[in-house]
């Protein structure tokens, strides 16, 4: 029994239905190893489950802490480590200390934490992304570590053409392909993007300022690292006020960060596509696919503005 951490049975169900029963086993183990390695207290869970499991913890070395444990079939944990390595720290927040080989990664717990996404201000927000996305990338060192954003694009691409019970999904997503490879032959740049740059990854500080969390690691052009924030901008309901305050971020994040506004569009178009599709290869249920596809639909309509 662990003693460390004690999972309630709607967090071990979550745990099983996403990772599987020996991913599960094998986050007790962990707990028990690295709370003794790393004098880790006061565990509790983040309820994401998404590509790894996150605890906020403490540590009598190092303070406030994030541990995270994730697959190694998958090797989440050690594309982020390599991203958080080769940024240096600039902008991000800090590793404590990592074993890669088994998937797990201590990371400094920022206080207070607060997602740029409880900012009220939409000025702000979009001021506040701008000014950690101007300058941020660079040429990685090992290129070969990452997945590349075309990659990402085209295996969800390959996805979707098999699945017979949403194909105006795929239509989209085959559409998105093709602007996808478009706009790469132009924006050409190989750098180290963030793949995952929205507002619950950029969390505020104790010094005032906002730092990014949570990168996924992918190769690809700057340009590919916005759609993201301005996806998630996006709300619950698609409604012609939201179309308008989409167009307006997008005009804004023309200016700051000197990105043409039809670059942007059709980015945000393939991450839209991409983001949905991901959902159904995630396993939302076809009650959900009206949804999906309304957001799309929005994304695609925003192409002609």
């Amino acid at each position: 029994m662990n003693k460390h951490y004690i999972f309630n049975p709607n967090e071990i169900e979550n745990i099983i239905n996403k990772f599987g029963n020996e991913f599960y086993e094998k986050v007790q183990r962990d707990i028990e190893v690295y709370a003794d390695k790393w004098a880790l207290t006061s565990f509790q869970l983040v309820p994401s489950y998404s590509a790894k499991l996150v605890f906020k913890c403490y540590s009598e070395s190092y303070g406030n802490a994030v541990l995270k444990i994730g697959q190694l079939s998958q090797g989440v944990i050690a594309t982020e480590l390599s991203t958080l390595r080769e940024y240096g720290g600039r902008r991000f927040g800090r590793v404590f200390d990592t074993d890669i080989e088994n998937g797990v990664i201590l990371e400094e717990c920022l206080r207070p934490g607060i997602p740029l996404r409880n900012e009220s201000s939409l000025e702000e927000r979009l001021s506040v992304f701008a000014s950690l996305f101007n300058d941020l990338h660079i040429t990685p060192a090992k290129a070969d570590l990452y997945p590349s954003y075309t990659e990402w694009v085209s295996k969800i691409t390959e996805y979707m053409s098999k699945r017979e019970d949403c194909k105006e999904l795929y239509r989209h997503m085959k559409k998105a392909e093709d602007i996808c490879l478009s706009v790469a032959a132009s924006y050409s740049k190989q750098m180290l993007l963030h793949g995952d740059f929205h507002h619950d990854n950029i969390l505020l500080g104790d010094n005032g300022k906002y730092v990014i969390i949570d990168p996924k690691g992918v190769i690809g052009d700057p340009v590919f690292d916005v759609p993201r924030f301005i996806l998630n901008e996006f709300g619950d309901e698609v409604t012609h006020e939201v179309y308008q305050k989409i167009n307006d971020i997008i005009g804004s994040l023309e200016e700051k960060l000197h990105i043409p506004n039809d670059i942007l569009r059709k980015c945000l178009y393939v991450e839209t596509a991409m983001g949905e599709c991901w959902m159904v290869e995630d396993g939302a249920p076809p009650e959900d696919f009206p949804r999906l596809l309304k957001a799309v639909a929005l994304a695609e309509s925003l192409l002609y503005s």
